[in-house]
């Protein structure tokens, strides 16, 4: 049978090897997170001439799908024509009718990043001079919504099947063979499976509603997920599901095949030689007799472990690799080396978090009669030790690949998320180390005290004149098992309650002396707050996973605050016509809240005006705040004070059409700038209008 099974292990290794291989040559690099970086007219501009484009320019080549890119005139109807073109790198046009009139048009794009992400955002810009529109510019995000929340749970979701899956396979293999008859561990790793296949099947049906319109009812238009199959992901996600299918058949092998016990070795051959009661002496016996009758089904077994060991880490890199070919991995700096490190990053997560969840169940719900041993603890401590210094050295370089710089640990939501994240690591190693104690005091032997207890038990429940079987009472050849009189047999009924009775009082027995094993019980609470701040670390890590790369927000900034200086240089430039220019240093006084505001007002002269709000750090880096209003007072005249309520545009960019100016004087600009729910402060400066 050992020559049957070998052919089929190679032929399945192989099989997987190849599909890995597919996996990683299929995974293209990309340059970086997309971002919008310029456009052309730029953001908030007044041109003359109606333009025959509109054309957005992103850090990266992203993918467009109908109606990606949208031109709304002030009434809300859309003015582009044609499908969006790219007229060469990351650049992308959109046409516009003919002859459009004067007044204030709105730019909307919803497109997908090379690493899997949606990206969305608007702006306006205006033809002779700005107007009122109706278009309302609404933060727009792709987690927003049912869609969003349901691909949100998704993806944790799948996370957490997969380091179930793999660890709680590796932890039954490298550390605790004696599992795989477990049926708690079994269920286990069997609903990991089950969650991260039906996951999968969610993520690939969600898809394009989510990058797309974001409605619940294209979940199953079956035409965007022909669409979601051509792109990137959509392969990752088949991909998945054909390795999941392999996984199917490992975990049937590991729970069948290999659950199954040895068979059991000849009685005669294991007992000591017969001897003969007048002499005392040891008969002969055959020296063949001696040799165990296992031999065959060990060498199978050792095959077996063998096979399993190298196709549940094909198949377990695989799995891994089809997160790495599809998000932040495949993109920006050394993707030839990050895809790798985040393969190696996933399998250190999974052997460590989902092997901690198989030892959890272990110890709460294995059967009393296959306890986990001392020694598998301290295997699984071995191999989590291993998986915490992976995860280290993977986790040192991916942070420097996605940040770039310490400052973006603090100004960028990945950085923050990261250091969240950090501290979450920082507090299970110190639970781990609890553990690592209560293992190292843990032993497989029965408490003294309960030992003798369960001896005074077992003395009591002799009978008189007859001593206790060698084999604690649990059966054998003694005189009991013949029945008591004489040498007529037992009732077989009689004989078998008999027997579960005593297997039962055997089972409750090592359940007792198990239980009162104090450094036993330690364990189990240490491994249980381990589990609990496992499940709000991987919540932390998918949420990261779908957050910006903080390399990438700050080179985005960079990019907007380069426009940004730009257009005010090109409006001190033409300051004759009436361009206004206002700066204000702010302190809120709490938290992150020190910045300079800029008003810019054009063309600030009596009537409607266009007004940009700016805020900044005070190294000229932009960055958002909850709120800013701003209000003209004219108190010369006692008018005002006149408020505007402007709308986001973009990180750090306010803007209000249409803002009414009724006559020239000597302004008053008040700002008002909140940072938190209780810092805010007012900044003012007067300024001539008009």
């Amino acid at each position: 049978m050992t020559q049957t099974i070998a052919p089929r292990v190679r032929m399945l290794v192989l099989l997987l090897l190849a599909v890995t291989g597919a996996l990683l040559a299929g995974a293209a690099p990309a340059s970086a997170h997309a971002a919008l970086t310029g456009s052309d007219p730029a953001q908030g501009a007044v041109v003359d001439r109606a333009p025959a484009h509109v054309s957005l320019t992103f850090s990266e080549q992203v993918a467009l799908s109908d109606g990606a890119l949208r031109v709304l005139d002030p009434k809300g109807r859309r003015v582009d024509t044609g499908e969006p073109s790219s007229p060469g790198g990351t650049t992308y046009t959109v046409r516009l009718h003919g002859g459009l009139p004067d007044g204030t048009y709105t730019v909307t794009y919803q497109v997908v990043s090379a690493d899997s992400h949606p990206v969305a955002g608007a702006f306006t810009f205006s033809v002779g001079a700005p107007s009122e529109t109706s278009v309302a510019i609404a933060g727009q995000g792709a987690d927003d919504g049912v869609v969003g929340w349901l691909y949100g749970f998704g993806r944790y979701l799948s996370y957490a099947g997969f380091v179930v899956l793999v660890g709680g396979a590796a932890f039954v293999l490298a550390c605790w063979p004696r599992g795989s008859g477990v049926r708690a561990v079994q269920r286990l790793v069997v609903s990991g499976w089950v969650a991260l296949t039906a996951a999968t099947l969610g993520l690939l049906l969600l898809r394009g509603s989510y990058t797309g319109s974001g409605k619940v009812g294209d979940v199953f238009d079956l035409t965007l997920l022909g669409q979601v199959l051509q792109t990137k992901t959509g392969a990752a996600l088949v991909s998945r599901l054909l390795l999941l299918a392999a996984a199917a058949l490992f975990v049937a092998v590991l729970f069948g095949a290999y659950a199954r016990p040895s068979a059991p070795v000849d009685d005669d051959t294991r007992s000591p030689a017969p001897v003969d009661d007048d002499t005392r002496s040891p008969a002969p016996v055959d020296d063949d007799a001696r040799r165990p009758s296992g031999v065959g089904e060990d060498e199978e077994r050792r095959d077996l472990t063998f096979g399993l060991a190298i196709g549940g880490t094909v198949v377990s890199a695989g799995l891994a690799a089809s997160w790495a070919m599809s998000e932040h991995a495949s993109t920006g700096l050394q993707t030839s080396l990050a895809m790798p490190v985040d393969v190696v990053h996933l399998l250190a997560v999974a052997a460590w978090l989902g092997g901690l969840c198989a030892l959890l169940v272990a110890l709460y719900r294995a059967p009393a009669d296959t306890p986990v041993e001392a020694a598998a603890v301290r295997r699984f401590s071995r191999v989590a030790f291993a998986g915490v210094l992976a995860l280290v050295a993977t986790g040192a370089y991916q942070s420097w690949r996605q940040l770039g710089s310490w400052s973006a640990f603090t100004d960028t939501r990945y950085g923050q998320l990261l250091l969240a994240k950090l501290a979450l690591v920082a507090v299970l190693v110190g639970t781990a180390w609890f553990s690592r104690r209560w293992t190292g005091r843990l032993a497989d032997a029965v408490p003294a005290g309960a030992a003798r207890e369960e001896e005074r038990a077992g003395a009591r429940t002799a009978p008189s004149g007859e001593s206790r079987p060698a084999d604690g009472g649990r059966g054998g050849d003694g005189p009991g098992d013949a029945g008591r009189d004489g040498d007529r047999p037992a009732d077989p009924e009689r004989a078998a309650q008999l027997a579960r009775q005593r297997a039962a009082r055997e089972a409750a027995r090592q359940k007792r002396a198990r239980d009162a094993d104090p450094n036993r019980f330690g364990l189990r609470r240490s491994v249980l707050a381990e589990a609990g701040v496992a499940v709000v670390l991987l919540a932390v890590t998918t949420v990261l996973t779908q957050t910006e790369p903080g390399r990438t927000e700050q080179d985005a900034r960079a990019a907007a605050s380069s426009s940004s200086s730009s257009s005010s240089s090109s409006s001190s430039s033409t300051g004759a016509s009436g361009a206004l220019t206002v700066n204000m240093p702010f302190d809120t006084g709490g938290e992150d809240g020190k910045g300079v505001v800029t008003v810019d007002l054009d063309p600030a002269r009596v009537g409607g005006n266009r007004m940009h709000v700016y805020v900044e750090r005070s190294d000229g880096r932009a960055f958002d705040v909850p709120e800013v209003k701003v209000a003209f007072t004219l108190a010369a005249e006692d008018i005002g004070p006149l408020p505007v309520v402007p709308d986001h545009i973009s990180t750090g960019h306010w803007s209000a059409s249409g803002v009414q100016i009724p006559m020239a004087g000597d302004w008053k600009v008040d700002v008002t700038v909140r940072t938190s729910d209780i810092d805010q402060v007012t900044v003012s400066k007067n300024a001539q209008i008009g």
